[in-house]
């Protein structure tokens, strides 16, 4: 059984909803939000992110290797049968690392559309307030920085430095590979931190649309 928790429901069309009043609407409101900011840009959210990163990481490690291995099969027969077998470990550890980003990055487009949905009910500037959160975008905007960066030079420096007949096509292959995990992984985190700015900027500080029908619906007596 998975223990990640489940998304929250939209908010409920005009027709049939039941909040007795205002604050009632906003304390909803402000409980959901909540809930959907930390599922998108929470602390552990960055420590899921950088361990699919790692795991994706260690997959292509072995997968590099045994490209390497594979390549030195012609004058070590041994070289090459323990290249297969680290070919087949870096498979298993890497499709799922992919597999678990793609859900990841499907989750997070829910989230987002929920963000907006239910931002978009009210405006509450005191409670709206917690939901900024400008450390934490700062913070994954900086470690997505770094990956990135770091990412983009393996990807340039390894196959320039590599030297005909000493360096071998399986190890300017893993070293790209790893650092194109890194540049990924720092790509999505940027593009989190940057939807979250952007929907405090839209959706939390931008003056609420007129709405031909209230929120909420008032209690009739």
């Amino acid at each position: 059984m998975s223990s990640r928790p489940s998304l929250p429901p939209p908010p409920p069309p005009v027709e049939i909803r039941s909040w007795p009043d205002r604050e009632a609407m906003l304390a909803d409101r402000a409980l959901i939000l909540g809930a959907l900011v930390r599922m998108h840009i929470g602390p552990g959210r960055l420590g899921v992110l950088v361990m699919w990163a790692g795991l994706a990481a260690s997959g292509w490690l072995l997968v590099g290797s045994g490209l390497v291995m594979v390549e030195q099969a012609a004058a070590d027969f041994f070289s090459g049968i323990a290249g297969f077998l680290f070919l087949l470990l870096g498979a298993g550890a890497l499709v799922p690392a992919v597999i678990l980003v793609g859900l990841h990055l499907a989750r997070d487009r829910e989230i987002r559309a929920l963000l907006v949905e239910w931002g978009a009910l009210d405006r509450d500037p005191e409670r709206d307030r917690e939901l900024r959160l400008p450390g934490v975008s700062l913070v994954w905007l900086l470690l997505s920085f770094v990956l990135a960066a770091g990412g983009l030079a393996l990807c340039v420096i390894g196959p320039a430095s590599a030297r005909p007949g000493d360096d071998t096509y399986g190890m300017v292959a893993l070293v790209m590979g790893l650092g194109m995990i890194a540049w990924l992984t720092g790509l999505i985190g940027a593009v989190k931190a940057w939807t979250h700015r952007r929907w405090v900027l839209r959706v939390l500080t931008a003056p609420a649309a007129p709405a031909h029908a209230p929120a909420y619906t008032p209690a009739h007596h």
